[in-house]
């Protein structure tokens, strides 16, 4: 939760901390800016953010280019063994980040510790992988080859989101750096202590300016996205930012990498289990209150199952215990979306109003009744709430789960390996993960599309996109006579 407050303002806050920017050392803020960063289970405040001015921005650029060509000359044997270890300092802080990540966006406190598990392991993987990356050689003739080698494309800039404030960075972070970049990072000015906190993790390990920090909203995200000496833009967050950053990178021809918003489909098919299938609806609509990119935030249903699916989807939202959601803003506007719904001729069989008392609660809520038009079922919501649609055939129900312009990904629950197949051919997304809403192979990958934005986020891909190929045509010369 936060409220932005002019700096030379006379009111009082109370807080404990003020985060910090890292550059070239540790130092406060130099804007007149702040914002409040508030406990969304409470509303008490729990720390302020100055966000850094553009001449800030560009201090952290700058040294992050002119610290680029020493840690590209910095053998990936190296670079990895700095990852690695920063990898064990998240572990060895695993349950201060896990309690910042609570105060600060209400994840409860084992997803928030899950979320850290996994930056951990996700920047043991890049450790790994990093010295493995690779390019391709062409056999010419027998005096000549052509290499194609990987190299790292120079600065990058890393925004990420408040949902999943360690996981999402950890990643990014890891993969730029162990591929040869220089890294400005901006955490969300949602969660900007566990930002902080995990770059301390990073920049007790890396040499000075390899990795900049600067604590920033919506405006230091544009100055940096905007700066001609960035190369690369990674961002993950909104439609609405990610469209803006791509503006940006036209303009300057930087490559943007880019995981935005989602309305991601669930089909749930005649002959399945009901009670599976909402177990599965329930899991993947109300983790972490709905705030994931890939929750499931429309379902369809065949008619053949839909009563028992809503029924049992009913008695998992009753038994869903809930965090609160980041922020009073965001409640109001999921919120918006159900009252809409509900005046339009939808109906809330579970939930769908706001709770009293303090903190930005919201209730699992299960809609039933609605229509394609309805902004429920095609503007993202992100939070709690799973509207329901019965259909009569799966060919209607696909054809629906396709009408979107956002592409992240997609559930099908089918007993029916040809409508399985038809599926993945025919859904618009990234992912599809039939039979099970989540899951998939370690070191996976996932390339969103449309509205959700552009490129490979996770997976060894997620080297490739930070790196640039060079060819290299090595001839013979002659000798000389």
């Amino acid at each position: 939760m936060t409220q932005t407050v002019d700096r030379t303002s006379t009111t009082e806050l109370r807080v404990t901390r003020q985060t910090r920017h890292h550059v070239g050392g540790w130092r406060d803020g130099a804007g007149q800016r702040q914002v409040v960063v508030r406990d969304p289970a409470t509303g008490t405040a729990t720390c302020t953010m100055v966000p850094a001015t553009d001449a800030e921005v560009d201090e952290a650029v700058r040294l992050a280019r002119t610290t680029s060509p020493t840690w590209q000359r910095t053998s990936p044997a190296e670079r990895a063994a700095v990852v690695r270890a920063a990898a064990q300092r998240v572990r060895d802080c695993a349950d201060e980040l896990t309690a910042l990540t609570t105060s600060e966006m209400g994840r409860p406190a084992d997803l928030a510790r899950g979320g850290v598990d996994a930056g951990a392991s996700t920047m043991e993987q890049y450790a790994e992988l990093g010295p493995l990356h690779r390019g391709r050689s062409l056999q010419g003739g027998w005096d000549a080859v052509d290499l194609m080698v990987p190299q790292a494309r120079g600065v990058v800039a890393v925004c990420t989101p408040w949902n999943d404030p360690v996981a999402v960075p950890a990643g990014l972070l890891a993969a730029a750096l162990v591929t040869g970049n220089t890294v400005v990072f901006k955490p969300s000015e949602r969660t900007p202590l566990t930002g902080e906190r995990l770059a301390q993790t990073f920049l007790d390990e890396l040499p000075e300016g390899v990795l900049t920090l600067v604590h920033g909203d919506a405006e230091t995200g544009a100055a940096l996205s905007g700066h001609d000496d960035v190369d690369v833009v990674c961002h993950v967050g909104s439609t609405a930012a990610g469209r803006a950053i791509a503006a940006a990178v036209a303009q300057t021809g930087a490559k943007a990498l880019l995981e935005n918003g989602g309305k991601d489909p669930m089909i749930v098919d005649a002959g399945v289990d009901p009670v599976w299938a909402a177990q599965q609806a329930a899991l993947g609509g109300f983790i972490n209150s709905g705030q994931l990119c890939t929750a499931v935030e429309r379902v369809y249903v065949h008619e053949h199952v839909a009563d028992a699916f809503v029924e049992a989807l009913v008695r998992e939202a009753k038994a869903t215990q809930l965090g609160p959601m980041v922020d009073e803003r965001m409640r109001t506007a999921v919120h918006q979306q159900v009252h809409q719904a509900l005046e339009s001729g939808a109906r809330a069989v579970v939930g769908g109003s706001v709770p009293e008392g303090p903190g930005a609660y919201y209730p699992a809520t299960v809609l039933t009744g609605v229509t394609p038009d309805m902004s429920v079922m095609r503007d993202e919501t992100f939070g709690p709430v799973v509207p329901v649609m019965t259909v009569g055939s799966f060919g209607e129900a696909l054809e629906l789960a396709c009408d979107s312009p956002y592409g992240l990904a997609a559930t099908v629950l089918t007993p029916s390996m040809a409508n399985a197949q038809r599926a993945w051919r025919e859904l618009p997304v990234g992912t599809v993960k039939v039979n099970a809403v989540f899951g998939g192979a370690p070191g996976g990958a996932a390339q969103p599309r449309g509205a959700s934005g552009d490129g490979f986020g996770y997976g060894p891909e997620l080297l490739d996109e930070l790196t640039v190929t060079k060819v290299v045509h090595l001839g013979q010369a002659p000798l000389a006579q």
